[in-house]
């Protein structure tokens, strides 16, 4: 790297292809981060929100600077253009610009098509 370590927010979703790309991007290049899930926690989201001027994911703030419904690879190609990281040709060990496969979205249907009418129990 040559500029001292960033300071970097992502804000993802629990369950997203382009937010797995993100984290995929990050792993790749042994990048510390902050990661604020706006599905688990709807506060995220609204500071995403009110930060981005928009309400598309993933988000991603460096050193203060909010980069906007971005994928993995546009993070990477946004941190190699402002001198954080060089160029690394070593494969992301997930797609860093895809959304979810078919497949997934299939599977997260099918959970909660299982799931209604379901009551918790609690220990």
């Amino acid at each position: 790297m040559s500029k001292q370590a960033p300071t970097i927010i992502a804000y993802l979703k629990t369950y997203c292809g382009w937010s797995e790309g993100v984290r995929a991007g990050m792993r790749k290049y042994g990048l510390a981060f902050e990661e604020k899930d706006i599905i688990k926690n709807p506060a995220f989201r609204w500071e995403m929100e009110t930060k981005s001027g928009q309400a598309m994911s993933p988000c991603v703030e460096v050193d203060g600077k909010m980069i906007s419904d971005v994928s993995g690879q546009e993070v990477e190609d946004w941190l190699i253009a402002n001198g954080y990281i060089e160029k690394s040709e070593a494969a992301a060990d997930a797609p860093t610009d895809s959304s979810c496969s078919p497949e997934h979205h299939e599977a997260k249907a099918l959970a909660k098509r299982q799931a209604v009418g379901k009551v918790p129990v609690l220990d």
